[in-house]
């Protein structure tokens, strides 16, 4: 049973590469299609190995159990029903629902109806799961058919679901659940490099490294602190990591969850993370829209909640010119304070959108709230405009936190720089932390993409300097908020480090044997000119015309 995470992370992607030959032999390869049939397979071999996992860990005969499967399938309805009430916060799966039930009616004439209808019927028995909530006030099913997406007559189809099963009959994930282990990061991390070859997908979908999240999570949540009941908002979220490391570290009984996304892809596999990772309670939370034009989660008077916590690495560059005139005219009076971005004559996806997601997370923060933003290190220093008037407003209301530079090439599929602010609205802090990562790390490859990637260490090395706020030099520096605005309210540490000039103590003798050897040495280099200026003269006098 795999525990280890490098472990964990090498048979995922293992699972991946069977579940695409199968894909691919099918004729699905690199489409749509293919990326559905991997989602749902996947999460249907995860939701039966969290299953097994839950069902050893509240039914104790189950623990010593010779055959796990044959235990269940001998179990009474009514021993199987009281297990599955005692699992709370898991998926329920009937015992025909389970991997090894499919598997052995595989042979059947009409396994795919029958793998089709395990998948309709998981969804049906657990609809408050599987289906994602659009800003619409609208519903989506997130586990569909399958079988329909093959081109062909019902053994083509029966072939086709046959090898999915046979795909993921191996290996268990069962110990990856009380690591606490990211799943779709990986799946995410995996497959996008196939599936937004283009840059980022059509949302700019951008996985986020797991050393990034961790140091947001661990820098925006203490060890000394107590946090109970408070709630936790990513209104980019992706699939889930920022707010999942961040639940992990808050503990995931102690916070709730609220999300948006406006790719569908990326919020099912938010669901699917939240599932995976103990946080159903939190799946009504996770809608699929457009945050800037219509933000979804609303207090009872229609004005936008505010959340303790708010994380985000937002799309960087983004074509909004369908909706900018909207924003400008945005109906939640402050939320845009700075500005909307204008439409640029030529390339509009260069519109840097994050800047409106940066202002919407300030105006969803608690008045304690505390927050970490992904952006492109560019912004740290930008002379006038928007980002000028957001770095001015964190300063001049005190509350900055402080900055983290990372390392170029934190992301193995964009080469932008990124740096993480964090904002804290408790104010308790006289000055900011800025922490130059940028040295750190190694470099790693990842299909094919350079990449530079965190060692714990790093990690424990950032974490540990921002939170004691020391300056370490040419590392990190702490700035009184009063310091910042002769420097053009730059929060870019290397602006504040000090200039070092290193002096050596010589005697009078010392110093008049070097200024002699500095002569001697000048005098000999201007020989040697003298000699080739003498030398390229006389190529020039040779010089003949032959016209």
């Amino acid at each position: 049973m795999a525990t280890n995470i490098q472990q964990i992370q090498q048979e995922t992607m293992n699972l991946i590469d069977s579940l695409k030959a199968t894909t691919s032999h099918a004729g699905l390869g690199g489409g749509g299609n293919e990326y559905t049939v991997l989602v749902e397979v996947f999460l249907y071999k995860f939701l039966n190995d969290k299953f097994i996992a839950e069902a050893k860990r509240v039914w104790k005969p189950l623990q010593n159990a010779p055959d796990v499967w044959e235990y269940l399938d001998s179990m009474s309805d009514a021993d199987y029903d009281q297990m599955c009430d005692l699992m709370h916060g898991t998926v329920e799966l009937r015992k025909n629902h389970l991997i090894p039930f499919l598997a052995k009616h595989q042979n059947d004439s009409n396994f795919a109806t029958l793998f089709d209808a395990t998948f309709e019927q998981i969804a049906s028995n657990n609809r408050d799961v599987f289906y994602i909530m659009n800003a619409d006030q609208t519903s989506m099913a997130i586990l569909r058919p399958i079988s329909d997406l093959i081109t062909g007559g019902t053994q083509k189809k029966n072939d086709f679901c046959k090898s999915l099963i046979t795909d993921i009959q191996g290996a268990s994930f069962e110990g990856a659940f009380s690591a606490g282990y990211d799943f779709f990061s990986t799946v995410f991390e995996y497959l996008i490099h196939d599936y937004n070859a283009n840059g980022g997908g059509t949302y700019a979908e951008y996985y986020t490294p797991h050393a990034i999240a961790m140091i947001m999570a661990q820098l925006l949540v203490t060890p000394d602190e107590d946090v109970k009941n408070v709630t936790c908002y990513d209104p980019a979220a992706g699939t889930g990591t920022l707010v999942i490391a961040l639940a992990h570290t808050i503990g995931e009984k102690r916070c709730t969850i609220y999300t948006q996304d406006i790719s569908d892809k990326s919020s099912t596999m938010m669901m699917l993370n939240l599932i995976l990772n103990s946080k159903a309670d939190s799946l009504s939370h996770v809608v699929q829209g457009n945050t800037l034009t219509q933000p979804y989660h609303k207090k009872k008077d229609g004005s936008l909640q505010t959340f303790d916590y708010v994380v985000s690495n937002p799309p960087f560059k983004l074509d909004f010119s369908d909706y900018q005139a909207q924003l400008k005219n945005d109906s939640h009076k402050g939320r845009f304070f700075a500005g909307i971005p204008n439409i640029p004559n030529k390339d509009k996806k260069t519109m840097e959108i994050y800047l409106c997601f940066f202002q919407h997370l300030i105006y969803s923060l608690s008045d304690t709230g505390k927050a970490a933003i992904v952006v492109p290190t560019g912004f740290l220093t930008a002379k006038s405009g928007i980002p000028l008037k957001i770095r001015k407003h964190l300063v001049d209301n005190h509350i900055l936190r402080g900055v983290v530079s990372m390392p170029s090439n934190i992301f193995a599929n964009t080469g932008t720089n990124v740096s993480v602010v964090f904002i804290d609205k408790t104010k308790q802090w006289d000055t900011v932390s800025l922490v130059d990562a940028s040295k750190l790390g190694t470099d790693s490859k990842i299909g094919g993409l350079k990449k530079t990637v965190l060692s714990e260490e790093d990690v424990r090395l950032i974490v540990d300097t921002f939170r004691e706020n020391k300056p370490v030099e040419d590392f990190a520096v702490a700035i009184p908020f009063g310091d910042f605005e002769p420097k053009g309210y730059s929060f870019s540490a290397g602006q504040y480090f000090d200039v070092k000039i290193n002096y050596q103590d010589i005697t009078h003798d010392e110093f008049t044997t070097a200024i002699e050897k500095h002569k001697k040495n000048l005098k000999k280099l201007f020989d040697e000119g003298k000699v080739l200026e003498d030398k390229i003269v006389k190529g020039i006098d040779s010089l003949t015309f032959n016209g």
